[in-house]
């Protein structure tokens, strides 16, 4: 499965990481929650933390972004996602590892430390996006 391009996040000074490499991966998929049934593991898309003209932008700011961001990387899908052959008789809206539009304040929230994460209901899903800098957070 392919990530969010590695780096380390700066937030209150603790570190949100982004995990590197095979070991670091496992790792991450063995904190994070399994989604059960229909459900599926978004991980929020973060946008850059400083403008193209170089502004730094503050950590309230940052946060806000982050809380009202519509874009996120499916990680994990429920065992039941998508099955229900009356409801998406095309098959699947999205799989893992794509980007994924959803409602502002769908599923459930919560943090670890790799960060904020969602898990919504496979229909709560509205769009597939090849590049989340292309949508544009509204705040």
């Amino acid at each position: 499965m392919t990530l969010i391009t590695p780096r380390i996040y700066k937030k209150n000074s603790k570190d949100i990481l982004v995990p590197k490499g095979t070991k670091q991966t496992e790792e991450y998929l063995e904190v994070i929650p399994n989604p059960v049934g229909y459900r599926i593991l978004v991980r929020p898309y973060k946008a850059k933390e400083k403008t193209e003209g170089g502004v730094i932008l503050s950590d309230k700011t940052v946060e806000t972004m982050e809380m009202t961001t519509v874009v996120g990387l499916v990680i994990k899908m429920g065992d039941l996602c998508y099955k229900d052959k009356e409801r998406f008789p095309n098959g699947p809206w999205c799989k893992e590892g794509q980007f994924v539009i959803y409602g502002r304040y769908s599923g459930a929230r919560f943090k670890t430390k790799y960060g904020e994460h969602r898990i919504l209901n496979d229909d709560e899903i509205i769009g597939t996006i090849k590049k989340p800098e292309d949508i544009l957070a509204l705040f």
